[in-house]
């Protein structure tokens, strides 16, 4: 008989719950520990649903049917509100948390353990441990680490590695559909559209609504608009609180100054098309994200790996983020179907690591002309990305893995 193999997972977000998934179809006994103490749904915002992603929830038996809003048109428009050019691209589009919680939902509950995080791990030939932040220890075939761009497990063992700022920030909202204008939902909200103003990027499509809804009226906007930013002075202005305390990473919405947000309104009726400044008038409280990437030497450790953002990501133009840490889970799973840990961990590292760096590459070509700065090679390699043609043809679409 074949001893019940366990492994424990580090962070109970979407890579760690999609691996925890695939590990419990393998066989394995499975912990998941998530050191935010309340649920995490209703985080994040619009995602673009890959078919390689929907594959990968249709196989663990999840629904996919009523998984977003399918759209099949992209536009760019101009200034002046004119379209500039138009691509068919059928995508599914849809919010975080609907994927979210279709995984949540799915898992054992008394195996998802919320507000515990680890504080250390240590290995040796007959297993892992795990020293919980409440003092339990804890003992493991297999520990993944699905913690974020944040990530305890990678700290540990790769402390120098840390996100690097893009050069650019993205504002992002999510609005009722109810709130906008019947002549503007006409005209946008079906479709993926774009405005491109120099050396910027803005964007909106639709997504499911509160409690995942997909009714027509109950769905969502989501809207985000890319605008450089200097790391030396821009980026520290806008992480600096209300108060006076500046953040690293990112910044609360309900702290971000009042002067960041006058400005975004400002340059929104300075440089966008009309239906945008539309829509941009409608927001409460933005939400300022900036774009980083993060890309790791190694991903294994013996008996301990990474997946997701932990171990990669990428900036948001490739729209790869979930599907990419559902591709780590199934990889790692895959890879594990052998008795030697350590030895599938290596397997899964050869895998991932080239898809990883692959990735990465290509979303900073797509996003080298919105930096504050770039190098002379940045400059001629954004040029053939940033035409409204390239911009449609290139956003959230996963074809240069599979080129």
């Amino acid at each position: 008989m074949v001893a019940e193999r366990r492994a424990v997972i580090v962070g109970g977000s979407m890579s760690g719950l999609l691996a925890g998934h695939m590990l419990i179809r393998r066989g394995w006994k499975v912990e998941i520990f998530e050191r935010v103490a309340s649920e995490l749904s209703g985080r994040g915002a619009g995602i673009v649903a890959q078919p390689e992603l929907i594959a990968r929830l249709g196989a663990l038996g999840l629904d996919t049917v009523t998984l977003g809003v399918p759209i099949a048109t992209r536009e760019v428009i101009d200034r002046a509100g004119r379209v500039t050019a138009t691509r068919q691209c059928p995508q599914v589009l849809t919010a975080w948390e609907r994927v979210y919680r279709e995984l949540r939902d799915a898992f054992p509950p008394q195996h998802y353990h919320c507000g515990r995080g680890v504080a250390t791990i240590e290995q040796d030939e007959r297993g892992a441990r795990l020293h919980l932040s409440d003092g339990e220890i804890l003992n493991a075939d297999l520990v993944v680490g699905g913690d974020g761009l944040r990530s305890t497990v990678r700290q540990q063992f790769l402390p120098a590695i840390v996100p690097l700022y893009s050069g650019y920030v993205g504002w992002r909202a999510l609005l009722a559909e109810g709130a906008i204008p019947p002549e503007i939902h006409g005209e946008m909200f079906e479709r993926m559209v774009f405005c491109l103003p120099p050396g910027e990027q803005c964007l909106g499509y639709p997504v499911t609504g509160p409690d995942n809804e997909l009714r027509a009226g109950q769905r969502r906007y989501n809207l985000v608009w890319y605008r450089p930013a200097d790391e030396l002075t821009g980026l520290p202005a806008l992480l600096t609180d209300k108060s006076g305390v500046a953040h690293s990473i990112s910044i609360p919405p309900p702290l971000i100054r009042h002067e960041p947000i006058a400005d975004m309104r400002a340059a929104a009726e300075r440089l966008l098309a009309p239906r945008f400044r539309a829509i941009v008038r409608l927001i409460d409280e933005p939400i300022l994200q900036p774009i980083y990437d993060l890309e790791c030497p190694r991903i294994a450790f013996g008996r301990i790996a990474i997946i997701g953002d932990a171990a990669c990501v990428a900036r948001p133009h490739v729209a790869a983020g979930v599907s990419k840490a559902a591709d780590d889970a199934e990889a790692l799973a895959d890879a594990l179907e052998s008795d030697d840990v350590a030895a599938a961990l290596c397997r899964f590292e050869s895998q991932r690591l080239p898809v990883h760096r692959k990735i990465v590459q290509r979303a900073r070509h797509l996003g080298a002309y919105l930096q504050a700065s770039q190098t002379a090679e940045e400059r001629a390699t954004s040029e053939r990305h940033s035409i409204p043609d390239a911009v449609l043809a290139e956003t959230a679409v996963l074809d240069f893995l599979y080129a």
